[in-house]
């Protein structure tokens, strides 16, 4: 596996990391501990050394799982993790549990997610979304401090609009931005990846495969149980789905010339994008771990990255990719 250094930062990671989020949370009820311990383990073996979890993925359990998976490889893995959801309520789904970045509460969530982890530094440490209520000034102070105790490596935000991001890297340099982005979700392009090469922060981007819809496995048929999150999302509509496979014959056609699949091509097209740019995309099945990674390996030459650009030109992406409540927490 080749490795890429996030931004000005100096940290080194595998091109690909690994978002463990599904392991415990959103896609359905949490998988097998035993079976998502294996795969955490092989794709070590792989040569992965970016790994993605945070406080409210279970909550907690996937911070749990993470930490005890990844115990045998300390000092060779990166492990990055967020706060910023208020979990003190019943109702723990991000949609639902309410923002806190003060500073008090990031200390609280770091102690936390230090022993969830087995770890006595946190690599990477996001904010999970911007807390509208905390001057983000306050947020980055926050975090210094825990540099500064030797508590955290790096700091990164989730989902941030431009003029924080400018704000916050004024008091604690930003190592990465965490933000959806892909082909059916291209808005970064337009502000937030412009000011990250101006400012020399890298960019990690989950849901490269589009929450599953980019490998060309799931059509207008498809059936999301209530425990998986896609049931609430607008471009998970019957509608929305068919309307969008477009996207996948693109990718598909794509595919076919480089003896390569649509996840493949999605992935590789974002790894040609910038030199600074890691994709996340997780996965509970070894051998799509194997198909991730090997995208890699898929060279996509100007002509190819042009074809793609003049066809993907061409088509409309259906559906808002989050409900309302959800998107407002987005681009602050």
């Amino acid at each position: 596996m080749q490795k890429r250094k996030l931004g000005k930062s100096n940290l080194e990671v595998s091109t690909l990391g690994l978002g463990c989020m599904g392991m415990s949370f959103s896609y359905g009820p949490p998988k097998d501990k035993r079976e998502m311990t294996a795969l955490l383990g092989a794709a070590v073996e792989r040569g992965v050394t970016f790994f993605d979890t945070a406080e409210v993925y279970g909550p907690y359990l996937n911070e749990d799982l993470v930490g005890e998976a990844l115990a045998p490889f300390r000092g060779r893995v990166v492990i990055a993790t967020k706060f910023g959801f208020d979990l003190s309520g019943s109702d723990k789904r991000p949609g639902a549990a309410g923002l806190n970045s003060r500073p008090e509460h990031i200390q609280q969530a770091v102690e936390g997610s230090l022993k969830r982890l087995k770890v006595g530094t946190i690599d990477l440490l996001y904010q999970h979304r911007v807390d509208p209520n905390v001057p983000i000034e306050d947020v980055a102070g926050a975090v210094k401090e825990l540099i500064q105790q030797g508590k955290v490596n790096h700091f990164g935000l989730s989902e941030a609009g431009v003029q924080t991001i400018r704000r916050a890297h004024a008091v604690q340099p930003l190592t990465a931005l965490q933000s959806e982005y892909s082909l059916w979700w291209r808005r970064p392009e337009a502000e937030v990846i412009p000011t990250l090469e101006e400012l020399g922060i890298g960019f990690v981007p989950y849901s490269p495969l589009g929450k599953g819809f980019l490998t060309g496995k799931i059509d207008e048929n498809a059936k999301f149980d209530s425990s998986d999150f896609r049931s609430t999302l607008p471009r998970f509509t019957p509608e929305a789905l068919k309307a969008n496979q477009a996207l996948i014959d693109l990718l598909g056609q794509i595919a076919k010339r480089k003896q390569a699949t649509p996840a493949q091509i999605a992935l590789a097209w974002l790894l040609a994008q910038k030199p600074w740019i890691v994709p996340i995309p997780g996965t509970t099945k070894l051998h799509r771990l194997d198909e991730n990674i090997g995208a890699v390996a898929v060279g996509l030459t100007p002509d190819d990255l042009r074809d793609i650009e003049d066809a993907a030109a061409k088509i409309t992406v259906h559906g808002a990719r989050y409900p309302e409540k959800l998107e407002q927490m987005t681009g602050r």
